[in-house]
């Protein structure tokens, strides 16, 4: 069976299609208008070996909140969507990555429940053109939406710009791990259901 999923979504202030395959080779294409978060999802993509083809567009007069959170809120959905009834996986994926003088641990646990749990001080504001405080808001809506638990603490770092790129590979490293398949069948939960 091929684990993948297409969502759209269409608002006011948005339009976003996100194609995600868990099983793939790390392959991406990605048109956001948003460089910096493109730079960022290529990581996820290729750390995790997903193949993930996103394209939004957005209000990006009034600034990039809308497209960022959208596209984690796509994104989530075609996870969910994916991973079906979850038989088989491993559930648990979790990752320390160093990016220079930046360190960050990622977790998750693919629960069926939408947690966020971010420590993490950025220390610019921006990097370029990119509002550092949207990096929560994109986690929180794919963690949401994606219905699972993401931790994420950074445990050293100076330069923004590396800290967030080790919360990206770190997410990739993670997210692959748990969407892996288990060497025994069922749904990993005492409860039979994962949800």
């Amino acid at each position: 069976m091929i684990r993948k999923a297409e969502v759209g979504r269409r608002t006011g202030e948005t339009e976003v299609r996100v194609r995600l395959q868990l099983d793939g080779s790390g392959e991406y294409a990605l048109d956001t208008g948003v460089p910096f978060l493109e730079h960022m999802l290529a990581f996820v993509a290729k750390f995790g070996r997903f193949d993930l083809h996103v394209h939004a567009r957005g209000d990006l007069e009034v600034d990039a909140h809308h497209t960022v959170e959208d596209v984690g809120i796509c994104l989530g959905e075609a996870l969910a969507r994916a991973l079906g009834d979850k038989s088989g996986i491993r559930r648990f994926g979790h990752a320390i990555v160093p990016m220079d003088e930046a360190l960050a641990l990622v977790a998750v646990d693919l629960s069926g429940r939408g947690y966020l749990a971010f420590e993490a001080s950025l220390p610019a504001a921006r990097v370029g053109r990119f509002d550092t405080e949207l990096v929560e808001e994109f986690l929180r809506a794919l963690a949401h939406n994606g219905r699972f638990n993401l931790h994420v603490r950074v445990l050293a770092g100076s330069n923004t710009h590396h800290i967030i790129e080790a919360i990206f590979k770190g997410l990739g490293v993670a997210l692959g791990q748990a969407v892996g398949v288990n060497a025994y069948p069922g749904v990993p939960s005492t409860k039979g259901v994962i949800n």
